[in-house]
């Protein structure tokens, strides 16, 4: 039974440790595909023609304060944690930039409208990108799990430099200290 109230910046104990399946082992070396992302600072964003070393962390989908969690969420293998992990990333920002980031983007396939919630709420400081169409999901075959009849992305991070695909991430746990390894991975390797 889901629950029926839940604190999305609070990660319980206990959950499912997710595994490497090779879902994203096909990814590093790849060229992003020219897909144009709904953001939530408006406009559209195409990874492939940014210049310099972007980071985009890939997650399922955010919850909202006071609403029901999908059926068995908590049960599923990396699911639980995006508001931590959007949080980890919002705080490290200025380190990741420092460390050569560029580019910040959360990602998932929720429509910019529901997304814009979770940058007011959280103050980002950084623009969420929308794949609710799966252009980008189905063109780089994102690893993706199906539950209470939505398709989600599983949870990921990509370093793109100029285009190219250079290092991922997978699977990221926990889910809160993903900035942290991310912001190391950026100053152990620079552009």
């Amino acid at each position: 039974m889901a629950e029926t109230f839940h604190n999305p910046l609070v990660l319980p104990e206990g959950l499912p440790v997710p595994v490497d399946d090779g879902g994203a082992r096909h990814l590093p070396g790849m060229t992003m595909p020219a897909v144009e992302l709904q953001s939530t600072s408006g406009g559209t964003v195409n990874l492939a023609g940014l210049n310099g070393r972007t980071v985009v962390y890939i997650y399922p989908r955010t919850g909202v304060p006071g609403q029901a969690l999908p059926d068995g969420w908590d049960a599923i293998p990396g699911a639980r944690g995006c508001t931590p992990q959007t949080c980890s990333f919002r705080d490290h920002f200025n380190e990741l930039k420092a460390a050569g980031a560029q580019h910040l983007f959360g990602l998932s396939v929720q429509t910019t409208a529901y997304q814009r919630e979770v940058v007011e709420r959280l103050h980002l400081p950084f623009a969420i990108l929308s794949d609710a169409n799966y252009r980008l999901t189905d063109a780089l075959t994102l690893p993706s799990f199906e539950t209470s009849g939505m398709r989600l992305l599983r949870r990921l991070t990509l370093v793109i430099d100029d285009g190219v695909i250079a290092h991922v991430f997978y699977p990221v746990f926990p889910p809160d200290k993903s900035a942290e390894t991310t912001l190391a991975w950026l100053q152990e390797n620079p552009a």
